[in-house]
């Protein structure tokens, strides 16, 4: 992240959900010499909702694995979690970036467990990005009321509580955008960058105006997080893979030829990741 603000680029953090998705992303960095955050969704492999739990060892293993064998600069983060106890085991087992984040907790709530995660989490090595600000859901294909813009005052005094490493912040970025896009308040941002002095992270990468996003990285943006656009690219790689006649399954499932939803699925989302890299300033700069 130093780096990046020195450099005046940014990070991406390109989700992954399963290993192609992983794969391809490092295929992408790896290709255009680029840094990389790499990891996987708090919320989602916490929720209680899943019909089979998820082994938050095995992600941890595999992502340190694939971040020490990238021959690129490669950040792990645990991403977006309201569930402590995942976030507290998430930095003790090795991701570099663990994210506690609860739109629900009151301020002075989620202050205070942020506080103490930090803390947990500089012990074990790990850095924290906190959040200040809610972002609008674009989910439904419009983009549903509510939301919060980031109050610079409010941001400031949280970062010197909890001593958070990085701040994601609410500037006109919208969650699960499925569709369109937007610029951001700029206005806003500049307020914030006057106040606080870490990294900042923008969320909500997929829909955000290409001329915004440039200028906001300028503002100090050092971290920018997509993840929408590339599992809508890896869906629709594998349902074309999927209307082939091929019936042998060998081939369809781990051959690793033309036909295999595998390789269609890691080829969607690396070159998904291609397209926006560059964006950010940061090809060329492993």
């Amino acid at each position: 992240m130093e780096d990046a603000r020195k450099g005046r680029y940014a990070v991406g953090y390109f989700e992954s959900w399963n290993l192609e998705s992983l794969q391809g992303t490092i295929d992408a960095a790896e290709s255009v010499r680029a840094p990389i955050i790499i990891g996987f969704n708090g919320e989602f492999l916490s929720h209680t909702g899943r019909k089979a739990a998820e082994r938050l060892s095995w992600y941890a293993e595999l992502g340190k694995e694939a971040a020490h064998s990238a021959d690129v600069p490669c950040g792990l983060i645990f991403n977006e979690c309201a569930n402590d106890e995942w976030v507290e085991r998430a930095a003790m087992a090795g991701f570099n970036l663990v994210m506690p984040a609860d739109p629900a907790a009151s301020h002075a709530d989620y202050t205070r467990r942020v506080k103490a995660l930090t803390e947990l989490a500089h012990q074990c090595g790990a850095c924290v990005e906190g959040e200040i600000g809610e972002l609008p859901c674009g989910s439904s294909g419009a983009i549903a009321d509510g939301g919060s813009l980031t109050d610079p005052e409010v941001a400031a005094e949280f970062v010197a509580e909890t001593k958070v490493d990085l701040l994601a912040v609410s500037v006109g970025n919208v969650h699960i955008r499925v569709k369109g896009e937007s610029g951001l308040n700029l206005k806003r941002l500049r307020e914030i960058r006057k106040k606080v002095s870490i990294p900042l992270v923008l969320h909500g990468g997929t829909g955000i105006a290409l001329g915004s996003l440039k200028e906001a990285i300028a503002l100090g943006v050092a971290k920018v997080n997509y993840g929408t656009y590339l599992k809508q690219r890896y869906l629709a790689a594998v349902r074309a893979a999927l209307k082939g006649a091929n019936s042998n399954p060998h081939e369809l499932l781990g051959l690793g030829g033309d036909p295999d939803i595998m390789v269609a699925g890691r080829l969607a989302v690396r070159d998904a990741v291609l397209e926006r890299i560059e964006t950010l300033g940061c090809t060329g700069r492993a």
